[in-house]
């Protein structure tokens, strides 16, 4: 193994940062308090969102498994609510990057966003990227968005679900454990299958999966929960009943967009709108060019401003 890469250049505080482990919360926690000032200088479309005439709050908060999670919320300043948007991210994200200008963009057109990041992810804490089991990762999501919800000030309003990749297959399986209680998904690139293209060889999986039996939380091993993680069979996608919203680059090599056509086709429900992006690839709102990713915001912001209409009593 080669010697680590040094910054002799920085002052010894913030070597000590760089030099951290990052696998538990407190040091992410350290490194996103030391370098979150460079991120507003990156020269990329959504950290130039501004943020004036937004509430913005972060806090942390124990949930029923004891764990401490991050949470943060984006509203409007002044206008009053067209709904609440309630984001799920995808496998090793973060709600404080680039879903920041995300939602800032979506709260200055009037919509109340909450977000979370998942145990083992972000700031919030547990062991990076390590998911003991997907449906805890569910279950989780449930509780924190449901308390959201219950808050008087949104309780009447219309509430949506709004999942990016692994996030979509959240969002999917949120869905299936309460039917009845949104109104409608925007699923980019959902991760209803992994692409082919990125899948370990048949044998190569077998061989880690059964490593996983010994060594459970080494980065290198699929846990054996996240097969099931990818939301793969038919049978459920015919169970996915709400007001859908899929949008997917035609030139995805990390999700497959086939899948993503199939889950549009075979959902049951008779509000559904599939978008494709021809040329663009997995990141829509973070990797692609300026115009599309304007383009991929504001068809997200018209399907919600017109299913928000419609669910308002």
């Amino acid at each position: 193994m080669g010697k680590p890469v040094r910054f002799e250049e920085v002052g010894p505080e913030v070597r000590k940062i760089l030099d951290a482990h990052m696998d538990e919360a407190p040091a992410r926690r350290r490194a996103r308090d030391a370098f979150k000032d460079v991120q507003l200088g990156i020269d990329h479309i959504l950290f130039k969102t501004p943020e004036e005439g937004l509430k913005i709050e972060e806090k942390y908060e124990v949930n029923s498994r004891g764990v401490e999670i991050f949470t943060k919320s984006w509203l409007p300043g002044t206008s009053q609510l067209k709904a609440v948007v309630c984001y799920c991210h995808g496998y090793g994200d973060t709600c404080t990057f680039f879903f920041e200008g995300i939602a800032r963009k979506l709260a200055s057109e009037g919509y109340g966003v909450f977000a979370m990041d998942y145990p083992g992810f972000g700031l919030s804490e547990g062991l990076h990227c390590y998911i003991p089991s997907f449906d805890r990762i569910v279950d989780d999501v449930i509780e924190h968005f449901s308390k959201v919800k219950a808050n008087p000030d949104y309780r009447t309003l219309p509430s949506f679900l709004f999942g990016q990749s692994m996030g979509g297959a959240v969002v999917l399986k949120v869905h299936l454990k309460q039917p009845n209680a949104w109104d409608g998904a925007v699923l980019v690139a959902p991760m209803c299958k992994i692409a082919d293209d990125i899948v370990p060889p048949w044998l190569v999986t077998q061989i880690l999966i059964g490593v996983a039996k010994f060594l459970p939380k080494q980065k290198l091993v699929p846990e054996k929960d996240l097969a099931e993680a990818a939301f793969r069979e038919p049978k459920k996608r015919e169970q996915v009943s709400l007001p859908l919203l899929i949008l997917h680059g035609e030139a995805d090599r990390v999700t497959d967009p086939s899948v993503s056509k199939a889950l549009h086709e075979k959902a049951s429900s008779k509000d559904k709108k599939l978008i494709m992006y021809p040329d663009a690839y997995h990141a829509l709102l973070e990797g692609e060019p300026d115009e599309t990713i304007l383009r991929v915001l504001d068809d997200i912001i018209s399907w919600l401003d017109e299913h928000s209409l419609k669910s308002t009593p």
